[in-house]
């Protein structure tokens, strides 16, 4: 089987490898592992690759075709004058593939909702990974595309696969997941009790839209309650000197803990210790963190986007968040306050999550890939 990914994840030419975006990288070996060829339409980034990247552990024909976007006028006139080239690379590796990938969304991924309209006959699935929700605030592109993969008519033997469970979809959608840990990983974990320090933990970007300052804020309100908490924030980004200022300026050093990147292994250890998940990101696909921390029996504290109401058995298996500082640090002491009620979220959160495993993951995408 030729196999024809169509992507806009940047990828790194380095010494005859070609290197990526790890996380990435990991989904698409299990994709390409039991094909015979491998054609992959992306960009290329002028980097050199460090601790985020992963080669390919198959051979791939790379078909590399310009990096482009279109915000702002010079780069619309440059994406404009970059189609034809675009256009004719997609059309080329859908015209030989036997199996067509599209990673949607993204600028790449919807030139490839286009083409792969003229190759009807040919199996395909589209990988959605970003918020499937139609209610919620998207660019038009990104909703262009729902709208096409959604269209039988014009989208035909594809299957598409969406983050959580939504009504009235067509019959080619399919509620797909993202795996981290295997059957292997699976150990007994002692839940945590509630007597002693409280822990909570923030894992990610500390950009604007994941809201680490309302995690913070939402600590902060904790220990003003009177209760023993301790937040150690994993991660980096634009939004770290505002946070150490806010912490400074509240006098928060003690409780609060900005721990940087961090090591796969130093992030399950802190899953295991911790007690909260606190994720109030604005925009999430498949959130990765709170499916992780679910499986070493953290309880995550949500807001309620993408599929994570659906993730969470509309609150069964954690806490949503209002975005109400006052409302939600109310909701959690409650909780803080019934530990059977707390410990019935972490054991159901944990059975829930030790469901979705890499071996799972890998025979799913294997049925995707029989030929019809």
């Amino acid at each position: 089987m030729k196999f024809a990914i169509i992507t806009h994840v940047p990828h790194i030419k380095e010494n005859s490898r070609l290197y990526a975006y790890a996380p990435y990288v990991r989904e698409m070996n299990l994709w390409i592992e039991n094909v015979d060829e491998v054609l992959l339409v992306a960009p290329t980034a002028d980097l050199q690759p460090n601790a985020i990247h992963l080669p390919y552990e198959k051979e791939v024909r790379f078909m590399e075709i310009p990096g482009f976007n279109a915000i702002g006028l010079k780069a619309k006139i440059s994406a404009l004058f970059k189609m034809p080239k675009l256009i004719a690379v997609i059309y080329k590796a859908m015209r030989e593939a036997d199996h067509i990938h599209l990673r949607c969304p993204g600028n790449v991924g919807l030139l490839g909702c286009i083409v792969q309209i003229l190759f009807p006959k040919i199996s395909k699935t589209a990988k959605y990974a970003g918020n499937w929700d139609s209610e919620s605030q998207q660019p038009f592109s990104y909703k262009f595309q729902r709208w096409i993969l959604s269209n039988t008519f014009l989208t035909r033997n594809m299957q598409v696969l969406v983050y959580g469970n939504w009504p009235n979809q067509t019959k080619n959608i399919r509620p797909f997941f993202t795996a981290t840990y295997s059957e292997q990983d699976k150990k007994d974990v002692s839940l945590r009790t509630l007597d002693g320090k409280i822990k909570l933990l923030f894992a990610g970007t500390l950009a604007q839209g994941k809201r680490p300052l309302y995690a913070i804020q939402l600590a902060e309100n904790l220990i003003n309650k009177g209760f023993d908490i301790q937040l150690e924030l994993f991660g980096d980004g634009p939004e770290r000197d505002r946070l150490q200022e806010y912490i400074i300026k509240n006098n928060l050093q003690n409780p609060v803990l900005l721990k940087g990147n961090q090591t796969k292994e130093s992030l399950q250890q802190a899953y295991e210790e911790s007690h909260f998940l606190v994720l109030p990101s604005k925009s999430e696909g498949w959130p990765k963190v709170v499916a992780e921390a679910m499986f070493w029996g953290c309880v995550p504290v949500s807001s309620r986007v993408s599929c994570v109401p659906d993730m969470l058995d509309y609150g069964t298996r954690g806490v949503l968040l209002e975005m109400n500082l006052e409302q939600d640090s109310e909701n959690i002491a409650a909780l803080l306050k019934a530990p059977e009620e707390y410990k019935n979220k972490a054991e159901k959160a944990m059975l829930w999550s030790r469901r979705y495993t890499l071996d799972y993951f890998e025979s799913e995408i294997k049925s995707f890939l029989k030929n019809k």
